[in-house]
């Protein structure tokens, strides 16, 4: 499918091209086996409020199952699948039209996420030109699933074996990454693993 045309302009400190990939995976076993990307909140599924905060990039794609959404993205599957985010990101990453220089990475369960979040990843990252990321910080822990990398420095942290891929911690897949961090505003990094939490962000 092709690429979106945002309908806003990137944010002044954007150096390059922004393209973006959402990540839909995991089992949800505490949410007993249901699709995360599908649940609403005030009417909008999280896959709708993901899409909507990478307003900005120029180019998004899914990992995850196919549906319908409000503008065009890309869809892909890590293989196998199930394989956990560092090889969604990567399958995300292969499934680009074309490579940018910048990579907005959101996991779908983080609703509070918005385009101005992005904004400020985006700005961190241009103000330190040595980094070659800039993630959301709650509570002192990186949220790498909030962030945004510089493609060539996931290019560079990538495994030369594509089959290491497969359950690779991101943690470990961004280990060699100098990671810029950006202080959560709030309660933007809260997820939603259980029905509690989904109880919690919907008050």
């Amino acid at each position: 499918m092709s690429a979106f045309a945002p309908s806003q302009p990137p944010t002044a400190g954007m150096q390059g091209r922004l393209a973006a990939v959402i990540l839909t995976g995991g089992a949800g076993l505490r949410l007993g086996g249901v699709d995360k990307a599908s649940i609403e909140i005030g009417g909008i599924t999280l896959l709708e409020r993901a899409i909507t905060a990478t307003v900005s990039a120029e180019e998004v794609v899914v990992v995850g199952r196919q549906v319908l959404t409000s503008r065009p993205v890309t869809w892909t599957r890590e293989d196998p699948v199930d394989g956990g985010p560092a090889a969604g990101l990567l399958a995300g990453v292969d499934a680009f039209l074309l490579p940018p220089e910048l990579v907005c990475v959101l996991a779908v369960d983080v609703p509070r996420v918005t385009p101005s979040t992005v904004a400020r990843l985006l700005d961190a990252l241009a103000a330190h030109a040595e980094a070659d990321a800039a993630v959301v910080v709650e509570d002192g822990r990186q949220q790498f699933l909030i962030g945004v990398y510089r493609y060539a420095a996931l290019a560079s942290a990538r495994p030369s074996d594509r089959e290491k891929e497969h359950g690779l911690a991101f943690r470990e897949l961004v280990a060699p990454l100098r990671v810029n961090g950006v202080a959560s505003v709030g309660g933007e990094a809260r997820d939603i693993d259980t029905w509690e939490d989904l109880r919690a962000l919907s008050e």
